[in-house]
């Protein structure tokens, strides 16, 4: 497999006066160019995409770069990145970070990068606030312009319900849980994962990404916890194109939040992204997942439900 849709990531920290986000690691693959235009970088409010998201405290989706307040449009062309999506995350109302997820659409085959919004004051659904989809893809977004999802409705919704990732391997087939399974399978699309988001404490929005056979959204996708004694971590979900699809297998990895090996741990412990660019040297079982299916970076998010961590999502690259 040559590549993803998830093609890059990289996480903004607090400076210590905190004015400034500040470069906290990045995976960038051959994305070279931009990865040496964004390690010296900082952003202030409002600047740049980080910067945006910080200031908005929300998720910022950009469909494209032109025309637009990204400021490296011409390093990430030209690593095939298309579209990004960008969001802070707080512990016990704390800003921890700004994750950037950069994708990258294929010609050939159909992707969507999705921000879905529940706004109290206009309705009890979520609505989308905006996407970005492959040029097959157009009756697909024309649908998803138009729905309107209660909560524990659709990808996005029972993300926003339950308050954890949610990753369903077939859409097309997955007609009680997915609305739009039937454009679905006329675009091409069969993978789809929904990450929710919360504002401050409050979950009300959800970031979707959704693919094809041809172009995964990941090498690999798992998903992590704490277990009752929180010392150690527990893997309760995984899926992988190469290594057989999805397993149920349990695996664990020892935690401390004083001392956090991994970046599994390290994103549990403190609340931000952690991100991995030798994932064959992490512990365990996440260094067997990545050694199999040759990863190159593993992204740790931290799923976050009113100020704490309730689950991490890796993401093998």
């Amino acid at each position: 497999m040559a590549s993803t849709f998830i093609k890059a990531a990289e996480v903004w920290l607090p400076s210590g006066d905190g004015s400034l986000l500040e470069f906290g690691g990045g995976a960038y693959g051959p994305a070279k160019r931009l990865a040496a235009a964004s390690r010296e970088l900082c952003w202030g409010r409002g600047e740049g995409l980080p910067g945006h998201a910080w200031d908005e405290g929300r998720p910022v989706l950009l469909g494209r770069f032109e025309g637009s307040y990204f400021r490296r449009t011409e390093a990430a062309h030209a690593a095939g990145l298309s579209c990004a999506v960008a969001w802070p995350l707080w512990l016990n109302d704390r800003l921890t970070s700004v994750l950037v997820v950069f994708c990258g659409h294929d010609a050939a085959t159909a992707c969507g990068l999705e921000l879905w919004h529940h706004d109290a004051q206009t309705g009890e659904d979520m609505t989308l606030v905006d996407g970005a989809y492959g040029s097959n893809a157009q009756g697909f977004e024309a649908i998803s312009r138009q729905t309107r999802l209660p909560r524990g409705v659709g990808l996005p919704g029972q993300a926003w319900e339950r308050g954890e990732a949610v990753f369903l391997e077939d859409l097309p087939l997955s007609a009680d849980r997915f609305v739009r399974a039937g454009e679905a399978a006329a675009a091409g699309l069969l993978r789809g994962l929904a990450i929710p988001v919360a504002a401050q404490r409050t979950i009300d929005h959800a970031v979707t990404f959704l693919a094809g056979p041809a172009l995964p959204l990941a090498r690999r996708i798992e998903r992590w916890v704490l277990d009752a004694t929180a010392a150690r971590l527990r893997r309760v979900y995984a899926f992988s194109e190469l290594h057989g699809g999805a397993s149920l297998a349990e695996a664990t990895l020892p935690f401390s939040a004083l001392a956090p090996a991994g970046a599994i741990a390290k994103a549990c412990a403190s609340g931000a992204p952690a991100i991995s660019d030798w994932p064959a040297a992490e512990p365990g079982a996440s260094a067997a997942a990545a050694t199999a299916i040759g990863s190159w970076a593993l992204l740790a998010i931290p799923v976050l439900r009113e100020g704490a961590v309730v689950e991490v999502l890796a993401l093998y690259l």
